[in-house]
């Protein structure tokens, strides 16, 4: 990957792969994406963060990304994320329809250490941005929403 391509295909398909399960849930349970904590400033910060994350891993605006932060990195960027998203999938298919604090709080700390981790190793500062404003709120929310 080019310190200064525009779209970021692995990017693109790290975010494909953690959508996968998210959207065969989302078809299979209808009922099971219910927010049952409402807090409107964390819940706006969550997309806010969750959409930037999103963006940010796909594209990588001129300016605020810098490729890779050592000259060998990509092969921590693609152990490291192989690794993340193994484990992602994982607890998904395990915990499919069982509601657990721990399905919760892996199901959001492994998406929010990915991007944080992600942005970081591609000093990416717009994605580093998105992943602190979404991993706090994404984790408190999959907690209340256990608790």
């Amino acid at each position: 990957m080019d310190g200064y391509e525009f779209l970021n295909i692995y990017g693109s398909i790290i975010i494909i792969i953690l959508m996968i399960p998210n959207i065969i849930f989302a078809l299979k349970c209808k009922e099971g994406f219910q927010t049952k904590w409402n807090h409107k400033v964390i819940l706006t910060m969550e997309q806010i963060g969750r959409f930037g994350c999103i963006g940010f891993m796909i594209f990588n605006i001129p300016g605020t990304y810098f490729g890779w932060i050592f000259e060998e990195a990509y092969i921590l960027y693609f152990i490291v994320n192989g690794l993340l998203l193994f484990l992602y999938c994982l607890i998904w298919i395990i915990y499919f329809k069982k509601e657990s604090l721990f399905k919760s709080l892996a199901l959001s700390i492994i998406p929010s250490v990915l991007f944080l981790f992600d942005g970081i190793v591609t000093q990416s500062i717009l994605l580093i941005l998105a992943a602190l404003l979404f991993a706090p709120s994404h984790i408190l929310i999959s907690y209340k929403n256990v608790k």
